[in-house]
């Protein structure tokens, strides 16, 4: 079963991955009552199980909560891939350094659950895969040993992440393992992650599939 971005992300919160503040909409008004709960630029994502709403115009920029509930009002209805918008998630915007892939899932070969990172974050992960392998970093999981320190810190320096950030890295893949073993997942991804302006880790986006 695949979840929602904002089911997804909420799963994250809870097991303290952090995440933008924001909340789910139904109506335009809803969309005003979020956006107005946040302080400056937000973000107002389709929230549709496919792929592709940026490019179908399923995600826009508003400067203010009437311009959110002008965007949802455009996004919500609208199809997307034949699917149609039922909701729409209010995010607050966030000043972006770089983009990171940080993702789980089950390595049938292996037996045991993977973690992957990747410094070519933010586009389809299954892209860079065929395209330039070599940039993403792979370490699979012992099914009782669990993730160590180590290897999130192997993965911390392969994607040339600055060390003032491993501790948080650290902590966000072994939350992400969490939610991904106590949820019974077959993927838990974030997609990006991102490394702030500010210089902190934020799960911008995210993607979860339950057994």
């Amino acid at each position: 079963m695949k979840l929602h971005e904002y089911q997804s992300k909420r799963l994250f919160a809870k097991y303290g991955i952090p995440i933008p503040k924001g909340d789910v909409a139904s109506t335009a008004a809803e969309a005003v009552t979020v956006a107005a709960k946040i302080d400056g630029n937000v973000v107002v994502k389709a929230q549709v199980l496919v792929g592709g709403r940026g490019k179908a115009g399923g995600v826009k920029i508003a400067e203010d909560k009437a311009a959110a509930g002008t965007c949802a009002e455009k996004i919500l209805g609208m199809e997307i891939s034949g699917l149609p918008v039922r909701k729409v998630l209010i995010d607050e915007a966030v000043d972006i350094d770089t983009e990171i892939y940080l993702g789980i899932t089950n390595d049938r070969i292996a037996k045991c659950p993977v973690i992957m990172a990747s410094a070519a974050g933010g586009i389809d992960i299954e892209e860079v895969a065929v395209d330039t392998p070599e940039k993403i970093v792979k370490e699979h999981i012992h099914p009782f040993l669990g993730l160590k320190n180590y290897q999130t810190r192997n993965m911390a320096v392969a994607i040339k992440l600055p060390e003032r950030l491993w501790k948080q890295f650290d902590d966000i893949c072994q939350s992400l393992h969490n939610v991904y073993t106590t949820s019974d997942a077959t993927l838990a991804e974030i997609n990006p992650l991102v490394v702030t302006k500010v210089g902190d880790l934020l799960a911008v986006d995210g993607k979860m599939v339950l057994d």
